[in-house]
């Protein structure tokens, strides 16, 4: 044993993951494959030493001769511009509010620089998916005819002109805030929302994507930098054997089919520490690990993450419904900072809904209304209304803006729209205990915490 690592206990109690000498000395020896950083790189760490993905990655970039630098989500932002990092190690959740902080600023121009700003990034959104399709990396298209691919390229073409102006006007900026200087940023720890993963393609700064548990020391699979496929986890890193199989008989199912991820490597834990009842859960006699994680793999081995089989919200209608991608979606929103989908044993899907309270106050003001916020000043500036968040107005609102995101996404069902919702103030955090250390949300907390809420909505 090398290290004894408790997993986070989002549901039941923590388990101590066995990681051997073997077990990190595969990762140090195979993620080359990945990333190739030189000697004197400089590296943003975030992660903490006790989080199995933060440890690997210091030891792999530590064993390249690169200097880290250690970081917190208060200092990041200064951090950035003074390190001037080659690389960055984080979750999801770090490029999430990057992505808000640049949003925010585009909301704080002028109204006639936030058109030029929105048009510009229509057309380099326009040329980027499309550069995509002619490149075979389209998670939409995975079978391109040639002919749409030419037709894709020559549209990439049509819209180039736009994502240059963009660039020259708009996209230089934003990377000045990440040091000018970035490589690669290197995301783990969940699933990476495809909007977020769209914005970095457009503002040129390469998000490798990585998969993996605590149980397997962490990285499994990872996209390479030259078949970045955005919206996937990446294919598997050397020595590792990934196959998809039904949750309940537990065969191996055929490629492009949605079911439980198994995988095998040297890099799978030994078990969980004086714990072999939990042990036997999850690793077979064959050393197939048993993930938890919902996904399909493409034609080229790369596997695509669609949930955790533990958060499947099951309607009344028996429709299962996986609600990652509906949660990625709806942030979309400029005013939909955090939300969690519930719905169990009901007839449709519900939402708690954190708002972006700076983004709803400026659409407050446009309609010569005042959002007032219970602590704060609620003094209505002369001629407008003092409203709150049950105000009709924020309600259609938002109805509007769940109804628009959840449509348009790739794969929607009538099934995935949100019914009832309820705007809560108090975002989820490590401080009240409804985040993890990795910052996901934990479900049942929540679901404990706004029961009377839950039920209420449903009612």
């Amino acid at each position: 044993m090398a290290t004894l690592i408790y997993t986070s206990g989002t549901t039941g109690k923590p388990k101590g993951v066995i990681i051997t000498h073997a077990n990190l000395l595969h990762q140090i020896q195979t993620l080359g494959a990945v990333v190739q950083p030189a000697v004197g790189d400089r590296v943003l760490g975030l992660l903490p030493t006790w989080h199995t993905f933060g440890r690997t990655a210091e030891y792999l970039l530590y064993s390249q001769g690169c200097t880290q630098t250690y970081t917190s989500i208060r200092h990041i932002k200064a951090d950035f511009k003074q390190v001037k990092p080659h690389y960055m190690v984080g979750v999801p959740r770090v490029w999430e509010s990057i992505y808000e902080g640049v949003q925010k600023q585009f909301r704080e121009q002028p109204a006639s620089k936030q058109r030029l700003i929105n048009t510009l990034m229509l057309l380099s959104r326009k040329y980027v998916q499309n550069r995509r399709t002619a490149n075979g990396l389209s998670l939409d298209h995975p079978d391109t005819s040639a002919l749409r691919r030419l037709g894709s390229r020559l549209l990439s073409f049509v819209f180039w002109p736009g994502h240059a102006l963009a660039e020259k006007l708009v996209y230089g900026k934003v990377r000045e805030a990440t040091g000018g200087c970035v490589k690669q940023l290197i995301s783990g720890g969940g699933s990476l929302a495809r909007h977020i993963d769209l914005f970095f393609e457009m503002i040129q700064v390469p998000v490798l994507v990585g998969y993996g548990l605590t149980e397997t020391s962490p990285v499994l699979t990872a996209r390479r930098h030259w078949r970045n496929l955005r919206g996937a986890a990446g294919q598997p890193i050397p020595q590792t054997d990934l196959k998809i199989v039904d949750p309940e008989t537990r065969q191996a199912l055929p490629l492009g089919q949605k079911g439980l991820v198994m995988a095998r490597g040297p890099q799978v834990m030994v078990g969980y520490y004086k714990n072999p009842e939990a042990t036997a859960k999850v690793l077979d006699s064959e050393g197939w690990f048993d993930t938890g994680d919902l996904g399909w793999l493409t034609q080229d081995a790369n596997v695509v993450l669609t949930g955790r089989a533990k958060d499947t919200i099951v309607l009344t209608n028996g429709e299962n419904i996986e609600p990652q991608p509906i949660e990625d979606a709806c942030v979309r929103s400029a005013y939909i900072d955090q939300i969690m989908v519930v719905g169990q044993d009901q007839r449709s899907l519900g939402a708690l809904i954190v708002p972006t309270i700076d983004a709803l106050q400026q659409w407050a003001a446009s309609q010569n209304l005042h959002l007032a916020i219970p602590g704060e000043d609620s003094s209505a500036p002369a001629g407008a209304t003092a409203i709150t968040l049950e105000n009709e107005a924020i309600q259609k609102l938002f109805r509007a803006e769940l109804n628009l995101q959840v449509k348009d996404r790739p794969g929607y069902r009538p099934d995935d729209r949100i019914g009832p919702f309820r705007l809560i103030l108090e975002p989820f955090s490590i401080e009240n205990g409804t985040l993890t250390q990795t910052l996901k949300v934990r479900r049942p907390v929540v679901r404990e915490r706004y029961r009377d809420m839950i039920d209420g909505m449903f009612a």
